[in-house]
Formats: structure tokens, C-alpha cells, sequence
């Protein structure tokens, strides 16, 4: 049956099929060399047609219907006058490949849809094997940075695995391409990036990220004509933290003795740190309620509100005199915790205000680490760091400029 289906050299050119054997599923092929076909030499592409010695190979080619194909290939070693004894070379088949290249393109298509894991089982293939070809194949679609077009960069971190491991992204704030992932988030681990700009640190006019002092001292290193942009998610989750939190369980403290007040402010952390415009009307109605009933954290609520206006403002002007005034709205609060973290944010208050002049943050960072996320779970976790960066890069090419 199978012989009168043409297996001959339009398959696999400069071969024939011999004769097949049917095995269950696995379908055997043994194929013999066309007559009167000069070899070629994989080095220096010269035909002769001396043959040193011949050995058999086995190789998986695609599935044939149903069934899973195995090729019983002779392959020869040409005796080049220039080389001396070389593999043939075979146009279908990588030197020392166990799989043909129209298999291995046919695996590297299905990994733009399916894990890593599905492909493997589909194709009766390892793990490994797959992400091999996987990688090649992205090493190829992952563009290079064009330096000379990147002037504004955001960088963050992310987790890489549990237990506080980390790992740092940049990319461009205007393309949004990533452009570079490392493990870590010191300076040390950091400065690969840097050096890897070279002279085109000098043009980067500005950096958004998060108040990380190890980012923050190396950009200065390197990008001298930098300004710095502290990430308006970050202070203001950092506020949350280290504010609301705060003072929601200091009065619920002091409501101890009213134990319905005092469940009343203990449960009101997720609608105090929730957007207004993202709430319903339930959410909405007991926000007012309880910053109706509570001094403090009406106070902290709208002045976390009136700090998020400092990123919005028109110049460095507005945002200096803006600041000024929310600095002496802190002290006249009388609130420990706000005043503590203000004390602590004033250090970085350059890089806040540098947002008047350079409307970037993370927050496509943001989404950039949640898509991260999914292709740790699509990939049931990876072995391979360096495959796992080249799929964060290949997931964000960029806009085409």
C-alpha cells in the first residue's frame, strides 16, 4: 500500500523508499540512496562520488495519518578531495539531527499555540526535544533593540520562582518592547543591561520604575541625561500598605470595646484601597459610611488621593507647589503612620515630579508581568532560563515605529 504512494525523491530527495514495515501504530520506512547521484560536502559544497564509509541512521519524520513514522536512512560519508571524510550533506535533515526539518517545523508552528507538555505528547516526542526546537525557533523571531530609536525605558521586577527569587525586565516606554530580562534585581545583576546599551546609555532621556535604590543608582551610573520616574502604582501601593493598612488597624484597636464599629473598620481594607470609579453601589455607599463615622481614615483616604494628583500635573512648578501643600496637610494631620511615610517618600520627590515633563510609568510593566504569569502556568514551569526569556521577549516584539 504504502510503496504505491510515491516515496520516493520529491519526499526526500536524494533517497527512495526500499520497503516498509507496520508495527501497531509506528510505521517503518527504510530508504536506499537514488543511483548515480553525486554526494555533496556539508563544508565546502563540492560534489564527488567517493564514498568512505556508510552508516544507518534512524530518524522520525511527521505522522502519516494516524501513524507515528519512522525513517531507516543510509547515511554516507562523502570522501571530499578539499575535506576528507564528511557527512553527506541532506537537505531535509540537519547534520546529526533525529528529526527531520519538516517535523521539527511542524513542532516549532504548533508551539506558537499549544504547552510545551501537549506538543510533546502529541507528537510522541520529550519535553526537552520540543523546547529545543521551541527555542531555536524563537532565537530567530526575537528581534534585536534598534538602540538608536529607544530613548525612554521602564524597568520592574517580577517573581521568578517562589521564595523571593526575582528577576528584573526593561523595556521601551514608548514601543513597549521588552529589551532585555536577567535574573535579579541588584545592581550587580542589573548592570549587564547597561553595558549591553553601551554609548547609547548617554541618549536615554528618561527611566520609570518603582522606588528601587538598586535600579535608581544604576541608572545614574550609566544614563548621566536620565531623569528619574518613580512609578505612581508603586507609592501609591506602598501607601496602602504601609498607611491604610496602618492606621485601619490602629483604629480598630481603639474600637476594641465596640466590637460592631470595630468589625466595621476591620473589613473595610479591600473598598479603602479600591478605586471609586471600580466599585458598585454597594461598595460605593459603605466607603462613605465608614469615612463619614471615621476621622482618620477620611483623612488618609482623600489625601492618598489628592498624592495621586502629583503625577498628573503640567509642570515642575505645579507639581513643587503641590506637593508643598499635601506635605503640610500631613504634618497638620496628626497621623503618625502618614507622616512617617511622607518623611520617607520626600528623598524621592525629583523622581516624582519628574512625571510633570515625562508622562511614563510601569504600568504596562504591569501587564507585561501578568502575561509573564500565564506562560509560567502554560509551560507548567521552566527548566530553561534562557528559553524562558527569549518567550518573554517574543510575546512583546513592539510597536513597529
Amino acid at each position: 500500500m504504502f510503496k504505491d504512494i510515491a516515496f520516493n525523491n520529491y519526499f526526500w530527495e536524494g533517497f527512495s523508499s526500499d520497503y516498509y514495515q507496520l508495527e501497531g501504530d509506528w510505521l517503518h520506512i527504510h530508504l536506499k540512496p537514488i543511483d548515480n547521484q553525486s554526494l555533496i560536502c556539508p563544508h565546502c559544497s563540492s560534489s564527488s562520488s567517493s564514498i568512505h564509509d556508510t552508516v544507518y541512521r534512524q530518524v522520525r519524520e511527521r505522522d502519516l495519518f494516524h501513524l507515528k513514522v519512522w525513517l531507516h536512512i543510509p547515511v554516507r560519508r562523502v570522501l571530499c578531495s578539499s575535506c576528507g571524510p564528511k557527512v553527506q550533506y541532506i537537505s531535509w535533515l540537519s547534520p546529526g539531527a533525529r528529526l527531520t526539518k519538516r517535523l521539527q517545523n511542524y513542532a516549532a508552528s504548533l508551539c506558537e499555540l499549544l504547552p510545551i507538555k501537549h506538543i510533546a505528547q502529541l507528537l510522541n516526542l520529550s519535553w526537552h526535544t520540543v523546547k529545543e526546537i521551541d527555542k531555536r525557533r524563537l532565537s530567530t523571531v526575537v528581534r534585536p533593540p534598534n538602540w538608536s530609536e529607544v530613548s525612554r525605558l521602564v524597568m520592574d521586577e517580577f517573581a521568578l520562582f517562589k521564595g523571593h527569587r526575582y528577576a528584573t525586565v526593561v523595556a521601551d516606554a514608548d514601543t513597549h518592547q521588552v529589551l532585555w530580562v536577567g535574573i535579579g534585581r541588584s545592581r550587580k545583576q542589573i548592570r549587564p543591561f547597561f553595558e549591553l546599551m553601551g554609548e547609547h546609555c548617554k541618549h536615554i532621556e528618561a527611566v520609570a520604575m518603582d522606588m528601587n535604590t538598586a535600579f535608581d543608582l544604576e541608572v545614574q551610573q550609566h544614563c548621566p541625561n536620565a531623569a528619574i520616574v518613580y512609578d505612581l502604582f508603586h507609592v501609591i501601593a506602598k501607601y496602602g500598605r504601609e498607611v491604610i493598612d496602618r492606621v485601619r488597624l490602629d483604629e480598630a484597636n481603639r474600637l476594641k470595646n465596640d466590637k460592631p464599629a470595630r468589625k466595621w473598620v476591620k473589613r473595610s481594607r479591600w473598598v479603602l484601597l479600591k478605586n471609586r470609579e471600580n466599585m458598585d453601589d454597594t461598595q460605593q455607599n459603605y466607603l462613605d459610611e465608614l469615612l463619614e463615622k471615621n476621622h482618620n481614615l477620611m483623612v488618609v483616604y482623600v489625601l492618598k488621593a489628592q498624592l495621586k494628583e502629583l503625577w498628573y500635573c503640567d509642570s515642575i512648578e505645579q507639581a513643587t507647589s503641590f506637593w508643598e501643600l499635601w506635605w503640610q496637610q500631613v504634618q497638620d494631620s496628626g497621623i503618625e503612620p502618614l507622616k512617617l511615610f511622607a518623611r520617607r517618600l520626600k528623598p524621592y520627590l525629583s523622581g516624582i515630579i519628574s512625571s510633570a515633563i515625562f508622562h511614563i510609568n510601569t504600568s504596562k510593566l504591569e501587564g507585561i508581568n501578568n502575561k509573564i504569569k500565564v506562560i509560567k502556568r502554560m509551560a507548567y514551569g521552566f527548566r530553561d532560563i534562557d528559553y524562558f526569556f527569549l518567550k518573554i521577549r517574543a510575546a512583546f516584539p513592539g510597536i513597529r515605529r
